[in-house]
């Protein structure tokens, strides 16, 4: 079924379907970087956890109404998903103050934001992901006006659904990170993954970071971590 390696980012393998040019294959690899990619490395079993955590993720949105390139996990470290088209936007939805922005605008970090706040990033390691308005976005992408609104519509639902999920496993959203690609239809389709790489999560009786922080800061033992989310998901009935 897998054919050949077409992509090769920081934390994915992406593969040809053979036979089928509107499928690949994703498969998550086990390295970690942080700071666009300034701070490296690997811990062995950590693709497992993504991959794993990721497809409850997007079947729980599936169930919800949500269109995404998600097919079905295929092993512990893949994925069969739709054939996308990434546009090069990160969408960041905030519902609390939390990384770059308490740097950038120096919020105190857990400031609640009411509404939520979304912000647009240019998906551009080298110039280290500026963050864009609606203006430059129309310019540096293919999307139009209608479906700029589209994308944030579906993050900020997204984001309602999102902590309503975490919630149900004792899990605050403090903010995460969205991508959207075009499929073979030219359909605007949440893409890429959400997991601790993307989220920050912190548990709701101690505090404590949930997610990537943990690498980013050095604050303890990553896989430890994941694995705890993972329990806590496959836990849930």
């Amino acid at each position: 079924m897998k054919g050949n390696l077409l992509y090769e980012g920081k934390a994915k393998q992406v593969f040809e379907v053979e036979g089928n040019e509107s499928l690949l294959v994703l498969s998550y690899k086990n390295d970690a970087t942080a700071f666009n990619g300034q701070k490296k490395a690997n811990f062995i079993g950590k693709g497992r956890y993504n991959n794993l955590i990721s497809a409850k993720v997007f079947e729980y949105l599936r169930d919800k109404g949500i269109a995404s390139h998600f097919e079905k996990s295929l092993s512990d470290t893949e994925q069969l998903v739709q054939r996308t088209t990434i546009i090069p936007i990160e969408v960041v939805v905030r519902n609390m103050a939390a990384g770059s922005i308490t740097k950038r605008l120096g919020i105190k970090e857990k400031t609640v934001f009411n509404p939520p706040l979304v912000e647009f990033f240019y998906k551009k390691d080298e110039l280290g992901d500026p963050i864009i308005n609606d203006q430059h976005a129309l310019i540096l992408s293919d999307a139009t006006v209608e479906e700029l609104e589209e994308i944030k519509v579906t993050a900020l639902k997204v984001n309602e659904l999102l902590q309503e999920f975490f919630l149900g496993i004792n899990l605050t959203l403090a903010d995460f990170k969205l991508e959207f690609g075009r499929n073979i239809d030219g359909s605007i389709i949440l893409s890429d993954e959400v997991s601790p790489d993307t989220c920050r999560l912190w548990d709701r009786d101690t505090g404590k970071k949930m997610d990537k922080d943990v690498f980013r800061e050095d604050l303890g033992d990553l896989l430890q971590v994941y694995d705890n989310i993972l329990q806590r998901l496959e836990a849930v009935k």
